[in-house]
């Protein structure tokens, strides 16, 4: 594979890092061009990221690349990977045809039809899918000129819901004068709670219950700053039942990582329960792999770099949690200095940054210089860092004697942060040093997307087990 292909495949693996809230067309353009390029290796990526990722953006700019695709195999996934959409990313799906694509192709009509129809079917699924989704089960139908059935058309088109329909409660649940009524309404229909909240009257310790004892562990953690701002958190038994849910989460294969990490930084709960959200990422973040590589993870902590501070503690709190050998952590300046944990929670490494600030010139090479005077040999080194470097040792010197001295070769993976240059990567090549790169974007609650890069053995490794994971294929041809 020649140079541009070899930096596409990593460019776009690096784009995976990103979080880009539903601004598609800040990840379109790559995904377009890899999908040119490199087809093959494109529909695999697109299958092994449906398994493997979290961020909803680039599941979205896959399935619609697919289903538009030339590729006869590419539509065909498409097809199959569209059906486990929630009905709000199908209608992102569609406009993404529409508007980055310019057609919404006659296979990928039929997909969402059989999406529809899949649903009209079975009346319990159709209702959740409606009341949850409203707006977007009408605009596909709509935009695609899909006719409902008579139950869909009377409950999203003409506003006459069945009265065996969820719908239907939801109008009774409004109309119900007492929370010990509307209590009994929500437990007996199960009525969701972000429907539900804006239906009652009064949202009582009662109601309250009653919701979130409907709700799914991952629906605790969504909507965890709204139950916290309706004064869920202040009283016992309410909150005694959100804390039920939380642990339920960390046991749970259907809780993203993401979520959990987003709700412990815009909930500002208490510090038990941002304890068990710590909880829930580290279980979560595990499933996704573990790191048999001895790490070094390397954090810049010169002048203006607060951000390669928090981006390092929360690095640091992922890798050390799925670390299955031995990491050792520095930050640097122009000297380094050794960072260790009493635990593997963020809350630990928290505390063991909190006396590092920001300050002072820059040696990216000071830590790995350390490691080679202690002879702390690593497979791979971690370094977040703007590539701002104007103090020796330099990186790129002290790396080659490093090597030689203690007979190891690490992979080197520099996580870029805030005014970010390109200084190391040229020293880096000019030396002919293998690295990766992967651009923070600012969401650090997308970091572990980094998982399943850090934990495969090499990036080669990585390639392979993309290209050998099988693109889904129709069984109804």
């Amino acid at each position: 594979m020649n140079t541009t292909e070899r930096d596409l495949r990593l460019e776009m693996l690096n784009s995976l890092l990103t979080t880009p809230h539903r601004k598609l067309e800040q990840v379109s353009e790559i995904h377009k061009l890899i999908i040119e390029l490199d087809p093959i290796f494109y529909g695999h990526l697109a299958a092994w990221y449906q398994r493997n990722g979290d961020v909803r953006d680039h599941k979205e700019v896959f399935v619609g690349n697919l289903l538009t695709s030339n590729v006869n195999e590419h539509r065909d996934a498409g097809f199959v990977m569209l059906q486990e959409f929630p009905p709000y990313e199908v209608s992102r799906i569609v406009d993404f045809m529409k508007q980055h694509r310019g057609k919404v192709p006659r296979s990928a009509r039929t997909a969402v039809t059989r999406y529809l129809k899949a649903r009209e079917k079975n009346p319990q699924f159709f209702d959740r899918a409606a009341l949850r989704g409203r707006k977007a089960m009408k605009h596909l139908y709509a935009t695609l000129h899909i006719k409902p059935s008579d139950r869909a058309d009377a409950v999203l088109f003409k506003d006459k819901p069945p009265e065996n329909s969820l719908a239907f409660m939801l109008k009774q649940l409004a109309k119900v004068p007492s929370p010990a009524e509307q209590a009994a309404l929500i437990v007996e229909h199960n009525i969701p709670y972000t429907v539900a909240v804006g239906a009652v009257k009064q949202l009582t310790p009662t109601v309250v219950v009653a919701l979130i004892n409907s709700m799914s562990p991952q629906e605790v953690i969504n909507n965890l700053k709204s139950l916290k701002e309706r004064g869920a958190m202040d009283h016992p038994e309410v909150k005694a039942l959100i804390d039920e849910k939380l642990e339920a989460a960390a046991k749970s294969d259907r809780v993203s990582a993401f979520k959990a990490m987003k709700a412990s930084e815009v909930a500002v709960v208490d510090e038990a329960t941002a304890t068990k959200l710590e909880q829930i990422v580290d279980v979560q973040v595990k499933q996704r792999g573990k790191i048999t590589k001895t790490t070094a993870l390397l954090v810049d902590k010169s002048a203006s770099m607060t951000e390669a501070l928090e981006v390092g503690k929360q690095i640091a709190a992922i890798v050390s949690a799925i670390a299955e050998a031995d990491l050792f952590v520095y930050a640097f300046d122009a000297i380094a200095y050794p960072i260790q944990a009493q635990g593997k929670n963020l809350s630990d490494w928290e505390k063991a940054f909190r006396h590092i600030f920001p300050n002072g010139s820059t040696s990216i090479g000071a830590a790995l210089e350390i490691m080679r005077l202690k002879r702390q040999a690593i497979e791979q080194i971690i370094i977040v860092t703007d590539e701002n470097e104007n103090a020796a040792p330099y990186f790129s010197t002290v790396y080659p004697r490093y090597c030689e001295e203690l007979k190891v070769i690490p992979n080197v993976v520099l996580v870029k942060v805030g005014q970010h240059n390109s200084y190391l990567e040229h020293q880096l090549q000019q030396n002919k040093v293998t690295f990766e790169t992967f651009t923070f974007a600012g969401d650090y609650y997308s970091l572990p997307n980094l998982v399943p890069l850090l934990s495969r053995r090499s990036r080669l490794e990585l390639l392979m087990e993309i290209l050998d994971t099988p693109l889904p294929v129709r069984d109804d041809k």
